[in-house]
């Protein structure tokens, strides 16, 4: 069955994810970085088109395949748009062995105790029926952490799992997403605090249950190895988080049983000017260096 083989994947592959799936409210700062102004769309359907032949250039190309890829996080649009005259979850696994994750979450409220929670998903449970019937493996869902605020990350971490418990009663993969912002005052204290509430959420889950997180890039080397190493955790991936892709991939290749999941880090070079030629080359060398920093340890 296709769904055992991205499981064996997602949990044993050597490799990383590439994070796809900028939404409504970072899509127009995508598109100028990769050289589409505002004035190229008037509305978001517009804008939407142009995001979509951006990505779908992204992942036809000759380096995005399951063999240095494990995964591919997508945003809804994405999910429900073709590359190559199929759908986009069916030809990244079909086509490139590539396992489709989908971006579930609608954004973030307002700050609030130090932490931005999600905000609501409304019809969430008809959108993972619709991800499962296009063959999603995964879903991602991403709140912030700016301060060490004990409560605030005891709230993050429990709405995470809240809706992780919602995402496996269909069948798919979550990936909790507690963003620390690298801007925190003190990050490190956020991350331990964080770590102890994300291992408290672990130990409470059923042993049927299986799950991914997605984490800031810590700032002491193994910091989350003790998550990583938990049996209901399947993978540890990392966010670049605004570090310029250098310094993640430093920052990377001292965390061991971490991979990336690496969304600006991973694009910021593309070009919509270049020539394929050219394109292909720039994401060959992005590909390479943030997969040689998922599986090259120091």
């Amino acid at each position: 069955m296709a769904k055992d083989g991205m499981m064996a994947q997602v949990c044993e592959k050597q490799g990383f994810f590439a994070a796809l799936d900028q939404s409504g409210g970072s899509t127009p700062g995508a598109l100028r970085l990769y050289g589409i102004p505002d004035t190229a769309y008037s509305d978001d359907a517009g804008m939407f088109k142009l995001i979509h032949e951006m990505r779908v250039r992204i992942i036809t190309a000759p380096a995005f395949t399951g063999a240095r890829i494990i995964g591919a996080i997508l945003f809804e649009a994405t999910m429900d748009g073709q590359a190559q005259g199929k759908p986009v979850p069916a030809f990244l696994w079909e086509e490139r062995s590539v396992v489709p994750f989908l971006k579930v979450d609608k954004g973030l409220e307002a700050e609030a105790n130090g932490v931005q929670l999600m905000k609501p998903i409304p019809g969430l449970d008809a959108l993972l029926e619709r991800a499962v019937k296009l063959g999603i493996f995964g879903t991602k869902m991403r709140s912030v952490i700016n301060e060490n605020s004990p409560a605030g990350i005891a709230a993050i971490v429990r709405q995470q799992f809240e809706r992780a418990a919602q995402i496996e009663s269909h069948g798919l993969m979550p990936i909790l997403e507690p963003e620390v912002s690298i801007k925190s005052p003190d990050k490190a204290g956020a991350e331990a605090t964080l770590r102890a509430e994300l291992s408290k959420g672990l130990d409470a889950l059923p042993q049927s249950s299986r799950v991914m997180l997605k984490l800031t890039l810590p700032e002491t080397a193994d910091f989350y190895r003790p998550l990583i190493e938990h049996p209901r955790v399947a993978r540890v991936v990392a966010l670049s988080g605004g570090y310029s892709r250098s310094d993640a991939c430093a920052r990377l290749a001292s965390n061991h049983g971490m991979i990336a999941s690496f969304s600006r880090a991973l694009i910021n070079d593309l070009k919509k000017p270049m020539s394929d030629s050219e394109f292909d080359a720039t994401l060959e060398k992005a590909v390479e260096e943030i997969y040689q920093a998922s599986v090259v340890k120091v």
